[in-house]
């Protein structure tokens, strides 16, 4: 990503220099070094293109999409857009790592000191499936699907920011648990990726495909409760 900085100048036509102060510096003087920082209007222009890409990509899907585009849903020129992204690639591939993210934190919003380790899986399991689920979700999983054999680096942007990400959250959370006596867990990354994939069912993979129904609440329910299920009975301690 290009550095914001220079935002600005995007914005801005041509004027004519100033007339430089009378304690400026010799021209031969050597310049101080700074450090670029980003200012707090060159992050919110940074978080509008971001959103003004998300609605775009939406709509019109990878391929449809265009700079002009989500230049005008950003409501900045296509030249500011440039200052921070260097071409529609890096800005999907900056989409996509900042919403799994934020969807990667919102799933572990939870006490990871929890006794009661069933009630921490099922709420674990239903946040996940209720986002996994939402519309918006499936369709960027297919629109990264469909561009990371152009695009490596989306692919592996998404995989590492979502699924990975979240993978090794909850493999930190299955740790303690497991240091709290709950769970007897060796591998803890491989089965928190299990936990994952039993919570998915076949759900997710009907949306994606387009031949399943929106799940309800208690068909995400009911999947869930069976993937506790069948994790406990693997991973579970037993009480006397």
């Amino acid at each position: 990503m290009r550095h914001p900085t220079k935002a600005a100048a995007a914005e801005a036509k041509v004027a004519p220099a100033p007339a430089a102060p009378q304690n400026a510096a010799p021209k031969n003087a050597t310049p101080q070094a700074a450090a670029p920082q980003t200012t707090a209007p060159e992050a919110g222009k940074h978080r509008d293109i971001i959103d003004g890409a998300r609605r775009v990509f939406f709509d019109k899907g990878f391929d449809g999409a265009s700079m002009d585009e989500i230049a005008r849903a950003s409501q900045v020129s296509k030249a500011t857009i440039y200052v921070y992204f260097s071409s529609k690639e890096e800005l999907f591939q900056a989409l996509v790592e900042t919403d799994r993210r934020k969807s990667a934190e919102r799933l572990f919003e939870f006490d990871p000191d929890d006794k009661d380790v069933e009630s921490l899986l099922k709420r674990i399991g239903m946040t996940f499936m209720t986002m996994m689920v939402q519309p918006d979700h499936i369709r960027l999983m297919r629109m990264v699907i469909g561009a990371a054999e152009k695009f490596p680096a989306v692919g592996r942007t998404f995989f590492d920011a979502g699924p990975c990400h979240g993978g090794r959250r909850l493999a930190d959370l299955l740790g303690r648990q497991a240091e709290l006596g709950h769970l007897q867990v060796d591998d803890r990354e491989m089965a928190a990726f299990q936990f994952f994939n039993l919570c998915q069912g076949n759900l997710v993979k009907g949306l994606m495909f387009g031949t399943g129904q929106q799940p309800s609440p208690d068909e995400i329910a009911k999947t869930v409760d069976g993937a506790v299920r069948v994790f406990l009975a693997a991973y579970g301690v037993l009480r006397n």
